[in-house]
């Protein structure tokens, strides 16, 4: 089944399957896929899919829906299309295409990853997210994957990406923007350091690296 992939800044931070004859997109919650940024609108756009074709719709939104860079107001999209609505692009994948080019990409990708790991334990280094208040006070999360997203959805999302010259933390959603070491966090990534200390939806943490 055709797949969508929802990135901002290269970073992506969503995947989502189109398994409903109508897929909506927009602001509010009660959307398939919520996009909670100001230059969505609260119904932005649909898919509707109809056999093997997906159509998109935009929904007379305020800033408009764009594929491939030019405006649409209905368009049939096609394996690889990228939507744009605000600041997010949104991949569209076949079903054909995740089988073939997206699989050998995905097992080039985790080979990689496998790899950074594998490095990463020879060389003692670990990275984590401690828990300083709240309910979860003293829980720590290991940092292993390449995106992780932390926050409560629809109040402040961040999310931390793990490349090659080290963690950058930035801000994905929400009207709340994080702090880091006090300083807002805006979608501008910055670089993480061993004992930093994150605030995000009234919850602190600290990024550890050892």
């Amino acid at each position: 089944m055709p797949k969508l992939t929802v990135s901002i800044d290269g970073v992506v931070i969503r995947e989502a399957q189109l398994t409903k004859d109508r897929t909506s997109l927009g602001r509010r919650p009660y959307n398939d896929i919520v996009i909670d940024n100001l230059a969505v609108s609260g119904e932005h756009a649909v898919l509707q899919m109809s056999g093997n074709e997906v159509y998109l719709e935009d929904l007379n939104s305020t800033n408009g829906t764009y594929v491939n860079g030019k405006a649409v107001k209905k368009q049939l999209l096609q394996n690889n299309d990228t939507i744009e609505i605000g600041k997010y692009k949104i991949r569209y994948l076949t079903e054909a295409d995740q089988d073939g080019i997206g699989t050998a990409t995905a097992a080039r990708g985790n080979a990689g990853l496998a790899a950074t790991l594998a490095a990463e334990a020879e060389t003692g280094l670990y990275a984590g997210i401690k828990v300083l208040t709240g309910a979860a006070a003293g829980r720590e999360v290991a940092l292993v994957k390449v995106v992780t997203t932390i926050g409560k959805p629809g109040v402040a999302v961040a999310v931390i990406t793990k490349r090659p010259q080290g963690y950058m933390l930035a801000h994905v959603e929400g009207a709340i923007l994080p702090t880091l070491n006090g300083a807002a966090v805006d979608t501008e990534a910055v670089m993480l350091k061993n004992g930093d200390v994150l605030e995000l939806a009234g919850t602190q943490m600290q990024f550890v690296q050892h």
